[in-house]
């Protein structure tokens, strides 16, 4: 599929859209990287986005039968794509097809000049040649094979074809020749914590720099773009959002507000992913979507503890204003996550979206860095009007020591509700406060919080407390606080 501005499809959406459109039709770009890295297998996506308009494989390693095979097993049509099967005992034929037990002059022209001749006769417009480093090991000397990599290249373009080649990556000045021969250089490679593919050069074009994750199955190469917060936004309403709970409302001034980060921090079993759900509820009356993102617990569970509480998060998932999803972190790499987060946004109109919780989302994001992940994952959703709510889980249940949340990312949130235990008149009870509101004032205040069979409940403020950060508080008596004040 040819695109606008001259450009290409890739066939895969993802990289198409990391690489602002596509490539630039006529010009050549190598793709680089190990092997079982999915070079073959993209060079394959390329050819079938653009079998209407004449795609051509050229194979120096594997035969047509081979590629055929593969490429069926990975859901890709090559109906339409002609192969010309140069590889060792290929299904070549004339007297220019070669034989590893020849010279090596004869056999690097016989490759050059067997591709050169085909193309010009057959004329595709896309060109996949797998793999060009074949071509090394059957030239004479270093200077050979850059003289007939370039002259090819240069005819091929000339015939008006977009050439993708691939190189095995090794370490050596040789195949460097290739980075200089290309207008573009697409680099995938396979580490422990998943596939990746970096774009690291392309002429006349801008690109997303970084890495970005990728996979590999029997629908072929799926590339997630690294989320880029500013290059998404629209407009939007800013309005304060209730909880349909008058004292929690009164917590906060009128409620939480649109298109803003709210952080709700506390212990273990305080009632952190309630109170979220809270929010949903009332925003389910009024016919929003919200989703849950529950890296913690599965949707059973879930929703076996709202029913017990009364919110009804199974009639609001069978009307289509909750979506709740359990996410299996291991399985997941980030990009991939804020790939499902972005659909959920662009295509279905979720406006309220919940984390829970920070620590599970981190297990996901494995040999990357957290912090600069949630950051631009809640700065994109900010900049589409969407309310985010992340539960942070404390690992402190009472003590001097008040840590808001051990992942530095307090700072993103506009508004930090927390939720504490205390030991009070010789009972554990739960309480509830609001520490910051960037968008306005909050009541300065400790309230009691409590989550029984009718929902939640917020008391009225404590009073005549004293050390209550330390999560062990002493109420003095009314005589003494007066004479306090």
């Amino acid at each position: 599929m040819t695109l606008s501005n001259n450009k290409l499809s890739t066939g895969v959406a993802g990289l198409d859209e990391i690489l602002y459109g596509g490539l630039i039709a006529g010009r050549t770009y190598l793709i680089s990287g190990g092997p079982g890295s999915g070079k073959t297998t993209l060079g394959l996506h390329f050819l079938a986005g653009g079998a209407d308009e004449g795609s051509l494989f050229v194979s120096l390693g594997e035969s047509e039968y081979q590629l055929r095979e593969n490429a069926a097993e990975s859901g890709l049509a090559m109906d339409n794509v002609a192969v010309l099967d140069l590889s060792p005992g290929g299904d070549s034929e004339g007297d220019d097809a070669y034989s590893l037990l020849e010279t090596w002059d004869v056999e690097g022209t016989a490759i050059h000049d067997r591709i050169v001749n085909h193309v010009t006769e057959l004329k595709p417009k896309r060109i996949f040649i797998d793999s060009i480093s074949h071509m090394r090991y059957l030239s004479a000397d270093v200077f050979q094979y850059r003289k007939q990599v370039m002259s090819m290249l240069r005819k091929l373009t000339t015939e008006g074809a977009t050439v993708l080649f691939t190189s095995e990556q090794v370490r050596n000045k040789e195949d460097e020749t290739l980075h200089f021969l290309s207008d573009g250089i697409i680099d995938l490679s396979v580490s422990e914590h998943g596939r990746l593919c970096q774009v690291r050069k392309l002429r006349g074009s801008g690109f997303v720099e970084g890495n970005h994750f990728y996979q590999i199955n029997n629908r072929g190469f799926t590339l997630f773009p690294r989320l880029a917060p500013g290059e998404h936004s629209r407009r939007f309403n800013l309005e304060a959002i209730n909880s349909g709970v008058p004292e929690l409302d009164e917590l906060t001034h009128g409620g939480i507000e649109r298109g803003t980060v709210t952080l709700i921090s506390g212990p273990t079993g305080v009632g952190k992913t309630t109170l979220a759900a809270q929010y949903m509820k009332e925003a389910a009356s009024r016919g929003e979507r919200s989703v849950i993102y529950n890296f913690d617990e599965g949707a059973s569970t879930f929703f076996r503890r709202c029913e017990q509480i009364g919110l009804p998060v199974q009639q609001m998932v069978e009307a289509g204003n909750l979506y709740f999803e359990a996410i299996e972190p291991l399985h997941y790499n980030p990009d991939q996550f804020s790939a499902r987060v972005r659909d959920e946004v662009e295509n279905k109109g979720t406006r309220i979206v919940l984390l829970d919780s920070l620590s599970g989302y981190r297990q996901s994001v494995r040999g990357q860095d957290l912090q600069e992940r949630v950051h631009a994952l809640c700065r994109y959703l900010v900049n589409m009007g969407v309310t985010v709510l992340l539960v942070n889980e404390t690992y402190s249940v009472t003590g001097e020591q008040l840590r808001i949340t051990e992942h530095e990312v307090s700072y993103l949130a506009d508004t930090i509700i927390l939720l504490r235990y205390l030991e009070l008149t010789g009972e554990i009870r739960k309480t509830i406060c609001v520490l910051k509101k960037r968008t306005g004032d909050f009541e300065k205040t400790l309230r009691e919080f409590e989550i029984s069979k009718y929902g939640l409940k917020v008391g009225r403020p404590l009073s005549r407390l004293r050390g209550i950060l330390s999560g062990m508080p002493e109420q003095l008596p009314e005589h003494v606080w007066e004479s306090r004040e």
